[in-house]
């Protein structure tokens, strides 16, 4: 393998490779970057048999090969050079990469090539087109919802159902549940429904933002999905288990409805939550005609802020986790914001006020007197 390759776009596209490397496997070649030279260009290829990246970019080969480097290293070698030319050889006698320019020349030792898996191709998949705007913005109000607790993994993912004219997309890690159902302009080709790594459609959000003019066409599988962004392929594996019924977790009824102007309670939380530290809840005291968001932290301090809010009936005081609460109201956006509530033990829902499909339910913190 011996090619030439301008470093400015090696380096853009190697960033969003080496992030796909995986950091815990006893496989040595998955913490690697995958280079496969042939005719005018290079693939980059990484993967932690989760989640696996591919993407492909001109270069001048004067000889067709395949090497696996460390991707961090590797980045951090590219991040270094200088602007310009980049020439990057396999010398298999030394069992190492050059890379050079200018002056600066660095010897990479390889990883073992046969150890890195093949890349998958769904079987008898089913094929869709998907609009790039709205599947991006979707991915982004809910995934934020997705568990990070390994030990639980169906709720790392988020539900994703495709067909017709909505894409509904549903996240939760038991303590808040997000809901956004996305009303497209004409029918899909196909249907699905599946629950994918969170980690994975974040990552490939990034991808859609940087092509925004890029089609996006996935293709699901029994056990995969494999998402193509303008030529840049993502696959990852769909996971296993029952996604929990998330209908029969949103109660039918509320005793308050409260709406505040778009952003107005969002930049109250925002504030207030700087006092609220090492677990405190953050405090919603409603009363005739007004809202006093609270937190207060032992040895650290506490803080207040009241708004005018269409309240009435017997005083309400309520806790969040305010990162919780937070998140919901950040996913609303500048919208009218409808915060629907029951009692001090039963969840709050959130909703935009513009009818766009989002819900979010959180749980509230039984509160100290």
């Amino acid at each position: 393998m011996k090619l030439t390759v301008v470093r400015e776009i090696l380096f853009s596209q190697l960033q969003a490779v080496a992030r796909i490397a995986s950091t815990r496997s006893a496989v040595q070649a998955l913490s690697g970057v995958q280079l496969d030279a042939r005719d005018d260009e290079i693939e980059l290829r990484a993967t932690d048999m989760e989640v696996g990246l591919r993407v492909s970019l001109q270069a001048d080969v004067q000889r067709h090969g395949v090497a696996v480097v460390p991707a961090r290293l590797f980045l951090d070698v590219v991040r270094a050079l200088p602007a310009g030319k980049v020439d990057v050889e396999l010398r298999s006698a030394e069992q190492d990469v050059e890379v050079r320019a200018g002056s600066a020349a660095f010897y990479l030792r390889t990883l073992r090539a046969e150890d890195f898996p093949p890349f998958p191709e769904p079987a008898d998949a089913t094929s869709l087109t998907l609009p790039p705007q709205a599947f991006v913005e979707t991915v982004e109000i809910v995934a934020r919802a997705a568990s990070a607790d390994e030990t639980r993994p169906v709720l790392t993912g988020v539900l994703v159902s495709a067909g017709g004219r909505e894409l509904r997309m549903v996240a939760t890690d038991s303590y808040r549940l997000s809901v956004k159902e996305t009303q497209l302009d004409a029918d899909l080709d196909a249907s699905f429904e599946a629950n994918v790594p969170a980690r994975a459609l974040q990552e490939l959000a990034r991808i859609a933002q940087h092509s925004p003019d890029a089609e996006l066409r996935a293709g699901v599988g029994a056990n995969q999905i494999v998402f193509d962004v303008g030529g840049t392929v993502l696959s990852s594996r769909l996971i296993d288990g029952q996604f929990p019924n998330y209908r029969q977790l949103i109660p039918d009824t509320y005793e308050h409805e409260l709406r505040f102007a778009g952003g107005e309670l969002t930049e109250v939380v925002r504030r207030i939550s700087l006092m609220a530290q090492r677990n405190a809840p953050l405090r919603l005291a409603f009363g005739d005609g007004e809202l006093t968001v609270s937190a207060q932290t032992p040895d650290v301090g506490e803080a207040r802020e009241s708004l005018p809010v269409a309240f009435s009936g017997e005083p309400l005081e309520i806790g969040f986790n305010p990162e919780f609460l937070r998140d919901g109201l950040e996913s609303v956006g500048e919208g009218e914001v409808v915060l629907k509530l029951i009692s001090p033990l039963r969840p709050g829902l959130i909703e935009a006020g513009d009818g766009s499909g989002f819900r979010y339910l959180v749980m509230p913190i039984r509160l100290n007197v």
